[in-house]
C-alpha cells in the first residue's frame, strides 16, 4: 500500500480523518461538534512545539476561544486529571481536544467525563458496571489527535492513570470517553526522535500482537489485528530510521489505530505486567512492552503456537511457525533498538513477588492464552530481568 491508499476518511470505530495537513481541518471539527471554547489538553513537552501553538491559533482565527491546559505526566495521576477538570471548568469550555501521547489523550479523556460528574474517580474503574455510574450528559465531546503511534488511545472508550497511593495503573472507562472524531496526521509525528519512535511502535505491535493471540472468539479483531501487525512489520524499521518518512509515519499511525481497535478482544501477559512496572517504576509503556514481548511469547507458547504460525503465514516471514515469528520479533527488536532485557533499564528483580500478585490482578490478566497464577508472573518477570529466553 503507497501512501494516498492511506489517506482519507473512514468511521470505524469513529469518525477519523487521515493524511498530511489534516490538522488544518481542527476548528471545523470543534464547529462539527458544536465545541466554541475548546480545551487543548497536552503534555508540557508538545506544549512547548511551536505545532501545538499553531493548532490553537487556527482556533482562536475561526473564532473559537481555545486554552491550553498542559500538567500531565508520562505516568498520569489523578491529580493530572482533577487539574485538568478545574482549567476546563474555571475556564467555561465546552469539549476538550486531546493533543499528544498516549498519556495527554488519557488524561485529556477523563478530564473530558470528570468535568460533569459528582463522584469521585476511582468510582469509575473499568469493574463490574461501574461504567453506569456516569452522568452521561456530563461528558463532554472530544476530539483526538495523536502525536506518537503508538498506543492508539484515539480510538479507545478507557484511559490508563496511575493510583499513586497503591502503586497501581487502573483503567477508568464509559463509551462516551470515545472521541467523536479523530485526527491522524502524520506531520505531527516527524519530530519524534527514533527511541520514542521505536517503542510506540513495539507498542502498536504490542497491542495486535496481544488481541490476536488472546483466547475469545473474535473474528473482527482478529483480522484487524493480523493488518495491524503486517503494518508494523513493513512500515516500523522505516519510521525509525528516517523520521521525516510520511509513509511510514501514515502508516505507523494506522496500525496504531488497529491495534486499540484489536484489543477490545483482550490483552494479555505482556500489559499485565508492563502496567505494574509502569506504576513502580515510571517507566515508558511501549518500551516495558516491547522488551518483555518474546518473554510472554515464550511463555505462552502452549496456547498460541498454532496462532502464530498463521500470522508468521500472513506476514510472508521466513517459515510458517512461531518460532519464525518469534525470530523475527527478536530481530525487529534488534533492528529498531529496543533493550533486549529488563535489566538494560536499570530495573532489578527485587521486587518480583509483588510485581507477581499485581500482574495477576491486572484487567489484562483476563486476556492471557493461558492461565498464569503469581508464581508464573514472578517467573517471567524475573526471565525478563535477566534476558533468559
Amino acid at each position: 500500500m503507497d501512501y494516498d491508499e492511506a489517506v482519507g476518511n473512514w468511521n470505524y470505530p469513529t469518525a477519523v480523518s487521515a493524511g498530511a495537513g489534516r490538522i488544518e481541518e481542527l476548528p471545523a471539527a470543534c464547529l462539527e461538534l458544536g465545541i466554541r471554547a475548546p480545551l487543548l489538553v497536552t503534555d508540557p513537552g508538545i506544549a512547548a512545539l511551536p505545532m501545538l501553538e499553531r493548532a490553537r491559533t487556527s482556533c482562536v482565527a475561526a473564532g473559537l476561544r481555545c486554552e491550553v491546559f498542559a500538567d500531565v505526566r508520562s505516568n498520569p495521576t489523578p491529580d493530572n486529571v482533577m487539574a485538568g477538570v478545574e482549567a476546563y471548568l474555571g475556564g467555561d469550555h465546552d469539549g476538550v481536544v486531546a493533543f499528544g501521547g498516549g498519556s495527554a489523550l488519557d488524561v485529556a479523556k477523563a478530564v473530558a467525563m470528570m468535568s460533569g460528574q459528582v463522584r469521585p474517580l476511582w468510582d469509575f474503574t473499568d469493574e463490574g458496571d461501574n461504567w453506569t455510574r456516569v452522568r452521561e450528559e456530563g461528558v463532554a465531546p472530544i476530539i483526538a489527535v495523536p502525536t506518537t503511534a503508538g498506543t492508539g488511545s484515539e480510538v479507545g472508550r478507557a484511559s490508563v492513570i496511575t493510583d499513586e497511593a497503591s502503586q497501581v495503573k487502573r483503567l477508568i472507562f464509559h463509551p462516551l470517553m470515545l472521541p467523536r472524531k479523530v485526527i491522524l496526521d502524520p506531520t505531527l509525528t516527524v519530530g519524534l526522535p527514533p527511541s520514542i519512535t521505536a517503542a510506540t511502535g513495539m507498542d502498536a505491535l504490542s497491542h495486535n500482537l496481544e488481541a490476536f493471540c488472546a483466547p475469545r472468539f473474535h473474528p473482527m479483531a482478529d483480522g484487524i489485528a493480523l493488518e495491524g501487525m503486517r503494518l508494523v512489520r513493513e512500515w516500523l524499521p522505516a519510521a525509525v530510521a528516517n523520521g521525516d518518512d510520511l509513509d511510514a509515519r501514515m502508516h505507523m499511525l494506522v496500525a496504531s489505530s488497529m491495534g486499540a481497535t484489536a484489543f477490545q478482544k483482550g490483552l494479555g501477559a505482556m500489559h499485565a505486567i508492563a502496567h505494574p512496572l509502569g506504576a513502580l517504576y515510571d517507566a515508558h509503556h511501549g518500551l516495558l512492552n516491547a522488551i518483555l514481548m518474546p518473554y510472554v511469547l515464550v511463555a505462552n507458547r502452549a496456547g498460541i503456537k498454532e496462532k502464530l504460525g498463521r500470522a508468521a503465514a500472513y506476514l510472508d516471514l521466513d517459515g510458517r511457525s512461531f518460532d519464525a515469528f518469534l525470530d523475527w520479533v527478536l530481530a525487529l527488536r534488534k533492528e529498531v533498538g529496543i533493550p533486549h532485557c529488563l535489566a538494560d533499564i536499570d530495573i532489578d528483580d527485587a521486587m518480583q513477588e509483588r510485581v507477581g500478585e499485581m500482574a495477576v490482578r491486572d484487567p489484562s490478566a483476563g486476556g492471557n492464552p493461558l492461565p498464569f497464577g503469581a508464581g508464573d508472573y514472578r517467573a517471567l518477570f524475573v526471565r525478563a530481568v535477566a534476558g533468559e529466553l
